[in-house]
């Protein structure tokens, strides 16, 4: 039982540890959203979680991806999620490692299965996803645990 007490300690004084780190740090039903408020591309924002040993942020409900708008200050308002046709086969029905969404928020006639690949995908301050071919474009970062 002490062992198993002590785990979650540690799992806890992880977390905490890994999100003092960030300029935005929100929680929900035990998953954290993380980001430094910084902009780049998505090849960028996959990179710089990924170097964390994090992935990059994909909304699981709707109190999810509310929260994700959290992090916008200035324009453009819109920030990269984990799904790309990259890796999914030219469609947008899973995310960067293949696993089936479970949630989507997507704005209407999207996914726009018209963008051939790369097509990355944003949330914007509406709280809709959109695909777009401009993956080099600045959205924020935001990573999850």
């Amino acid at each position: 039982m002490f062992l198993m007490y002590s785990w979650i300690f540690v799992f806890s004084w992880t977390v905490v540890l890994t999100i003092i780190n960030y300029d935005f740090a929100r929680g929900v039903d035990g998953k954290y959203f993380v980001s430094n408020k910084e902009r780049g591309s998505f090849f960028q924002a996959v990179e710089f979680c990924s170097r964390r040993g994090l992935e990059l942020a994909l909304p699981q409900s709707d109190k999810e991806n509310s929260l994700l708008t959290e992090v916008f200050e200035n324009s453009p308002k819109t920030v990269w999620i984990n799904v790309s046709n990259r890796r999914a086969e030219g469609n947008f029905g899973a995310d960067m490692k293949n696993r089936p969404l479970t949630f989507t928020s997507w704005a209407e006639g999207q996914p726009d299965k018209s963008i051939q690949d790369p097509g990355c995908t944003t949330l914007s301050e509406d709280g809709v996803w959109r695909v777009t071919s401009e993956c080099s474009m600045n959205a924020y970062i935001v990573c999850q645990l």
